[in-house]
């Protein structure tokens, strides 16, 4: 009554008939190597024409008008004290020059904000884009 399971004497003669794939993929993998070496590298170049060295500064310096506002809120304009008709008049003209000047704002610490806000609202206004409030410095030394 014993049974022989897993063994059948047809099987039993044949050798492994399977391929031992390792050393071919090996070899397969050499040669991959090899013609990925020796494939000539393609190189994509773009030609872009790139400056010579820093560019030269600017051979003239820009003009600088001055506001000066004091502590009495008196406006003065390039040192000379201006009333408000004569500042509406100089920032138009400065506006109109083809090459802008900068407009450099130096209110006192004890200026009117009022006044100072006046005067750059009144110079973007008359179409000056080059303006600056100089001479913070001697607000931020107090704090």
């Amino acid at each position: 009554m014993g049974m022989n399971v897993g063994t059948d004497s047809t099987h039993e003669d044949e050798g492994i008939v399977d391929i031992n794939t390792t050393p071919l993929i090996d070899v397969m993998l050499v040669l991959l190597i090899m013609l990925i070496i020796t494939i000539p590298l393609q190189t994509h170049s773009v030609s872009i024409d790139l400056p010579q060295g820093n560019p030269p500064p600017p051979t003239t310096e820009p003009k600088i008008d001055t506001i000066d506002i004091g502590y009495d809120n008196a406006i003065s304009w390039n040192g000379q004290p201006v009333d408000e008709a004569t500042l509406q008049a100089d920032l138009r003209q400065a506006a109109s020059e083809p090459d802008q000047p900068e407009l450099h704002i130096h209110p006192d610490r004890l200026a009117d904000y009022r006044t100072v806000a006046h005067v750059l609202a009144l110079s973007q206004r008359l179409g000056m884009t080059k303006l600056g409030i100089v001479g913070l410095d001697q607000v931020m030394d107090d704090q």
